[in-house]
């Protein structure tokens, strides 16, 4: 299984860009940009990854991506993501970065999108892998701060495929930013949320009425309404699931309790992805081994996932066709009779 899993053909859908950012390159870049952090050395960084709940992982997140202040950082951080993409048969990524989190720090928003955008065409050019770039709004800041977070990404409509929601989840639900989602719409902006990872069932309801978003990320908590499951299921509306990083924050005592496969065979279009993978100790393919050990999965279950990915990625029906015929390909190769 594990060698059947490295070379299948994949798409993530659900990678926070500031959250690949290896505890190596961190202090690298701490060290070229003169930033000081509470950690000698990658050993003492490593031990500080242990999380009661999300906010403790968005303190270390935040204080990591500090360190990011040039657009050679915000290079060297994607395009270090995009090369393991290759390694792990990664054919196409949708990518979140979050620039709020840097206009705190003084980086202003070109420097952030330059830098990234330079590494992904790089990422295509070179290294065979297509992208989509995702602008994430900070859901514990105002709504004014993501309208004009809105404002600035216009003149990169082109680089931009969609806008999202991510940050602390409780206490911040998604139709508090109803108006800014509609303006990202009326520009021609996707839509994706966060929601339903600690956050109630109530939340994903809000992210498909309020803020009509075509997928949602997470979305665990789904199970907790059957009307809601029934819906997700009907509707074909893809859940961008993160295993590991749901056993890491605590939203799930461990991968056996996961409900991703309930889900799956319920009929929902799940994913899997790997969210922070430099904090959660696992990329895609990990989390698709962590997931298909756990629940005993034939390969033919886990090809299913990565077609589910396909399906629910924002490629041109053209380009889904061409992933399509790959992983067909590699499925033909793998259950050949041997004669």
């Amino acid at each position: 299984m594990k060698g059947f899993i490295s070379g299948l053909p994949k798409v993530e859908l659900h990678l926070h860009l500031e959250g690949t950012l290896e505890p190596e390159l961190m202090l690298a870049l701490a060290e070229r940009n003169n930033v000081a952090l509470p950690f000698s050395s990658v050993e003492s960084l490593k031990a500080a990854y242990q999380f009661d709940d999300l906010q403790a992982f968005l303190k270390l997140y935040y204080q990591g991506a500090a360190v990011l202040r040039t657009e050679q950082d915000f290079y060297d951080l994607t395009y270090a993501y995009l090369e393991r993409c290759k390694r792990e048969h990664i054919l196409h990524t949708e990518v979140f970065f979050d620039p709020q989190t840097h206009s705190q720090n003084g980086v202003a928003f070109e420097t952030v999108i330059e830098g990234i955008i330079r590494a992904l065409a790089d990422g295509e050019a070179c290294l065979g892998v297509s992208s989509g770039l995702i602008m994430c709004f900070l859901r514990d800041l105002p709504e004014e701060d993501a309208i004009e977070t809105l404002k600035q990404a216009i003149s990169y409509r082109d680089d931009i495929i969609a806008v999202g929601l991510d940050s602390s989840e409780l206490g911040n639900p998604p139709q508090k930013f109803e108006r800014v989602f509609a303006m990202a719409r009326n520009t021609g902006f996707r839509t994706v949320a966060h929601a339903g990872e600690e956050g109630p069932a109530e939340y994903i309801w809000e992210a498909i009425e309020a803020l009509n978003v075509e997928r949602i990320d997470h979305g665990v908590r789904c199970s907790d309404d059957p009307k809601l499951v029934a819906y997700l299921a009907e509707h074909q509306l893809p859940l961008t699931v993160c295993p590991l990083s749901n056993v890491k924050l605590k939203v799930f005592e461990d991968i056996g309790s996961h409900n991703i496969i309930q889900l799956f065979r319920q009929g929902v279009l799940v994913t899997i992805n790997s969210d922070d993978p430099a904090y959660f100790g696992g990329y895609l393919n990990d989390n698709f081994l962590a997931v298909a050990k756990a629940f005993d999965l034939t390969k033919q279950e886990v090809a299913q996932m990565s077609e589910n990915a396909i399906r629910a990625s924002f490629l041109s029906a053209e380009r889904k066709q061409q992933l399509q015929q790959k992983l067909d390909h590699y499925l033909e190769i793998q259950f050949r009779p041997v004669i």
